[in-house]
């Protein structure tokens, strides 16, 4: 079944016009209204390639002029951080002596899924509010906006063009770089002359969750316990305080537990769920929260607890890499396995109380589990931080502005280095929770 990738700042590099600095992650960017094209609902309308004046033109933009929007999520920390997003651009907005801008929470908006519908959206949103604004303003929550910066950048551009579409079989408009449109930590020497930067350090709400609060079943098979198992116990397994493996053979020198389920070469649904029951029943029945991952996941429990301390577990939370199937037509999100899944407890309670279950047990489990959240109506919660790749499979660029928590599959790498390269606590990281220069070698 066709997959799609859940990395919002990824499909932005094939869907804007005014963009962040190549290779890096896109994380905010502009799109001129097309004059006109509220009429036509049939194509994609985008920005041309605008023609740039000789000199900066006086601040010409106005706020009212602009729509921004925001890829908020519904969960409750990220939902706030997007509401302060909201407010603080409407503050400066207000200090400007301006007109209020209008600010649109993705979340909020019906039959919209976040970061999934930035292409749809340049759409719809070009169809409401074509006739009244000049530019839509996309950016993440973790977005902090200069807004007079931004007017002057966008006061270099004539929004009234009337704008190419971006395709066109390869013959649209090329992508316009704004080096005003940083992806640099606000703390950066640069960030005075930057339109938008970013707190790239790790969320950290609070006191990290303790390690007896996390409960780490591990997924793995007989034909895999003298290779994958002992890189586990050479690498992040000294970081957990509860931890089981969960296999299709019982072997005490691990050890491991038989569920009872035969190996599949294919999904692993039966085995996933056989784990949920054991979590709620039987292993840990009081641990707030269950870390689903496969015997070749590479984590960071360490920054994983830092990360869940900003994540209510009275909440339903699955939390993860969100990837999407059939999005385009009434399908779901669901988490992808190999970066780790993270649950709730009550996620876990209101799954299982549903009797949504598998519908073979060789179906693939992350797929059933977002097709069951859905239908529970509880939200797939996306975290860039955990990966289903190997650090090789992801832009340097991107990877350079994250505090990664886990990556995926041992094929051709040395996957205890890869840990200890990317993963490991730093001693300056353990001891104040700062963000880390890391002495990262080409993987």
């Amino acid at each position: 079944m066709p997959r799609e990738r859940g990395c919002g700042r990824c499909l932005l590099l094939a869907a804007c016009a005014l963009l962040l600095r190549p290779p890096l992650r896109s994380r905010a960017f502009a799109v001129n209204v097309i004059p006109g094209s509220a009429e036509d609902e049939t194509e994609l309308p985008v920005l041309q390639k605008c023609e740039k004046r000789g000199t900066i033109r006086k601040i010409s933009q106005e706020l009212k002029e602009i729509v921004f929007v925001i890829q908020s999520q519904s969960n409750s920390f990220h939902s706030k951080r997007a509401e302060d997003l909201k407010r603080d651009i409407l503050k400066q907005a207000a200090d400007l002596g301006k007109e209020l801008p209008t600010v649109l929470l993705i979340h909020e908006m019906d039959g919209h899924e976040g970061a999934w519908t930035i292409l749809p959206l340049m759409k719809d949103f070009s169809v409401t509010y074509g006739r009244n604004s000049s530019w839509i303003f996309f950016c993440e929550e973790d977005t902090r906006i200069q807004v007079v910066k931004l007017l002057e950048t966008l006061g270099r551009f004539d929004g009234s063009k009337i704008a190419l579409y971006i395709w066109q079989k390869g013959e649209g408009p090329h992508l316009t770089p704004v080096p005003e449109f940083c992806t640099d930590d606000v703390s950066s020497y640069k960030a005075d002359h930057c339109a938008t930067t970013f707190s790239n350090f790790l969320p950290l709400c609070g006191e990290p969750v303790k390690k007896e609060d996390i409960f780490i079943a591990v997924k793995t098979c007989q034909k895999f316990h003298g290779d994958r198992i002992p890189v586990v116990k050479q690498t992040w397994e000294r970081e957990a305080a509860l931890i089981e493996y969960y296999s299709d053979y019982a072997d005490i020198s691990i050890p491991t537990i038989d569920l009872g389920i035969p190996n599949t070469d294919r999904g692993h649904c039966g085995k996933t769920f056989a784990i949920l029951e054991r979590f709620l029943n039987h292993s840990s029945p009081r641990t707030p929260w269950l870390v689903i991952v496969d015997d070749d996941t590479l984590i960071s429990i360490f920054r994983l607890r830092k990360l869940l301390s900003c994540y209510d577990p009275n909440e339903p939370v699955f939390l993860g890499e969100r990837y999407g199937y059939g999005l385009g037509t009434g399908g779901y999100s669901y988490i992808t396995g190999g970066g780790g899944m993270v649950f709730s407890r009550i996620a876990v309670q209101k799954l299982l109380a549903s009797k949504c279950r598998c519908y073979s047990m060789d179906a693939p489990d992350d797929m059933v589990l977002g097709m069951c959240f859905s239908g529970l109506g509880i939200p797939i919660t996306h975290s860039p931080l955990f990966h289903q790749a190997r650090p090789m499979d992801y832009p340097k660029g991107y990877l350079s502005h994250q505090i990664p928590i886990s990556f995926h599959k041992h094929w051709n790498i040395d996957p205890v280095k890869v840990y200890f390269t990317w993963l490991a606590p730093n001693t300056e990281e353990s001891l104040n929770g700062k963000k880390v220069g890391y002495n990262r070698e080409d993987l």
